[in-house]
């Protein structure tokens, strides 16, 4: 049976945390557990830093999406499409 740390978090935990973190959803304490562990693992670092190019590069993407009536009348379009082939 595993002991569960009170300070030290595994490399599972720490990707959900740095995940969270990536949105601001991360309580400060799992901040500190995840740069805790971010300073010696290097799988957790690797995990980090590919998070934060994603991010960076999404952002500079400048990604626009679909308003809801684009939406419902590509979805309309889908349907008379299938219905077509039946």
């Amino acid at each position: 049976m595993k002991h569960k740390s009170f300070l030290f978090i595994s490399c599972d935990e720490a990707k959900h945390i740095c995940d969270k973190a990536q949105y601001h959803e991360a309580t400060s304490w799992e901040t500190f557990k995840l740069k805790l562990r971010y300073v010696w693992c290097r799988i957790t670092r690797a995990y980090v830093n590919k998070n934060i190019k994603l991010t960076e590069t999404i952002k500079k993407a400048n990604v626009s999406c679909l308003n809801q009536s684009e939406k419902q009348v590509l979805r309309k379009k889908l349907q008379n499409q299938l219905k077509n082939q039946q």
